[in-house]
Formats: structure tokens, C-alpha cells, sequence
């Protein structure tokens, strides 16, 4: 009988984990749904980017390298991981690049470009990832970084407003990158489960790679393209303490 029990508090953990992986897609779909009917001005999706940015910074700094070092992996591996995390979001970007180039080149109709579409579910699949790792590194972590990581989902379904024209395709993609997320954080919880505390400390230094160049290179990087105000700091600023306080106020 007592397997019995611990049994069914393994399968309850397991789907209190799937309910809080589910949650970036909800508000993936969420922001769709908004989206499909509100399309927010540049300054407020500047804000909106800042406030993001700030709330990933800090599921970086507070929560995915402090994890890290409690993985004890050797610093070799990290470095390692964190080098090829950073040449592969370089590659990715080149290959945006280029498929945005493609696509103005061609003049295409207003609409996302198909190339575009298939880098951003890339780089959904790689926040889902994370968020399975982090499940599996155990703690607060994964919780941690799916609700960080919802704000950027929120951004990106109210980003498909200025890509799409019609209300029921946004809300279509923004449920398929929902999906994705979901499925692929059960991918990575399922695959690095049990897995040695080297490669999980290994696939989350390649994550933390992953997150500084959301931040540096998507978030405020998009936030920049229109004349920026001074509150924008306060913002920033705000998103991190936001996120920060979260995790304090819970411990």
C-alpha cells in the first residue's frame, strides 16, 4: 500500500506540473484573443516589451543561474553550453535575417512571411524546452521560469496583430505557439527526468543563453524601434521588481 500512495503523489505533482506548464499557453492564446481585437499602439507595445524584458531578466538573475550553481556541473560543461547556446541563437538570427530580407525582396502581401512564422515556433519549442527543464532540475524553478516566460507569450500574441489581418488567424496561431510551448515543455521534462545534474546544469546554461538574447536581442531591441520615453526605465525596472517580489514575498 505505501507504493500505492507514493504512486499517486508522484502522478498529482505530475499533473500540478502539467497545469503550470499549461499556463504560457493559455496566455499565449490569451494574448491572441486580445490581439484579434485590440492592436495596441507602438509606444504601448514599447511599455509592454520593457515590462517583459524586465520580467525575464529576473527569472534569469533570480531563479535559472542560481539553479545552475546548485546543479554543480562542471564549469567546463556550463561555459560550453552557455558558448553553443549563444552560436545557435546567432545562427538563428542570421536565418531571420535573411527570411525577412527574402520577404521584402519579394514584396509579399501583408501577412506573416511562412519563413518568419516557422523561426518564431522554433524559438516558442526553445521557451517550452526551457520551461520542461526547469521542471526537471526540480525546486521553483520550472514554475518560475513558465510564469516568467507567460509575459513574453503575452507580448508575442499581441505581436500577431500587426503581422496578421484577420481575427480568427491570430487567435489560430496564438493557440498553435500556445501548443507548442505546452508540448514541448512535457518534452523536456519527460527527456532530462532523472537525468544527471551535468546536463541538466548543461541545458540550462544553453537556456540561459537563450533568455539573454530574448532580451537583449528581440524584446528591447523591438522596444527601441520607436522613440523611446523616460518611463520606459521605470518599466524595465518595474518588471523585474514585479517578478522579483513574486518569488520573495513566496519563500
Amino acid at each position: 500500500m505505501p507504493s500505492l500512495r507514493v504512486l499517486a503523489t508522484a502522478n498529482t505533482m505530475d499533473t500540478h506540473n502539467l497545469l503550470i506548464m499549461a499556463i504560457p499557453a493559455a496566455v499565449a492564446l490569451a494574448g491572441g484573443i486580445l490581439a484579434s481585437f485590440w492592436n495596441p499602439a507602438h509606444q504601448v507595445r514599447s511599455l509592454i516589451q520593457h515590462f517583459a524584458a524586465g520580467v525575464v531578466l529576473a527569472a534569469l538573475a533570480v531563479e535559472l543561474l542560481p539553479e545552475i550553481q546548485r546543479e554543480q556541473a562542471p564549469g567546463a560543461i556550463v561555459a560550453g553550453c552557455f558558448a553553443l547556446g549563444s552560436l545557435f541563437m546567432y545562427a538563428l538570427k542570421l536565418w531571420t535575417l535573411r527570411l525577412e530580407h527574402r520577404a521584402a525582396a519579394a514584396a509579399a502581401p501583408a501577412g506573416m512571411d511562412s519563413g518568419l512564422l516557422l523561426a518564431t515556433f522554433i524559438d516558442v519549442a526553445m521557451d517550452g524546452f526551457i520551461i520542461g527543464a526547469g521542471f526537471a532540475a526540480g525546486g521553483e524553478t520550472g514554475m518560475i521560469l513558465a510564469l516568467g516566460l507567460s509575459v513574453e507569450l503575452l507580448f508575442l500574441g499581441l505581436a500577431l496583430a500587426s503581422d496578421a489581418t484577420t481575427g480568427w488567424r491570430i487567435v489560430a496561431i496564438s493557440g498553435a505557439l500556445g501548443g507548442t510551448v505546452l508540448l514541448f515543455a512535457v518534452i523536456g521534462n519527460l527527456v532530462l527526468t532523472g537525468a544527471s545534474h551535468t546536463l541538466i546544469g548543461g541545458v540550462l546554461a544553453f537556456s540561459a543563453a537563450a533568455l539573454l538574447y530574448l532580451v537583449t536581442e528581440e524584446l528591447l531591441m523591438e522596444a527601441h524601434t520607436v522613440e523611446e520615453k523616460p518611463v520606459s526605465t521605470l518599466v524595465l525596472f518595474g518588471g523585474f521588481l514585479a517578478f522579483w517580489s513574486v518569488q520573495l514575498l513566496g519563500t
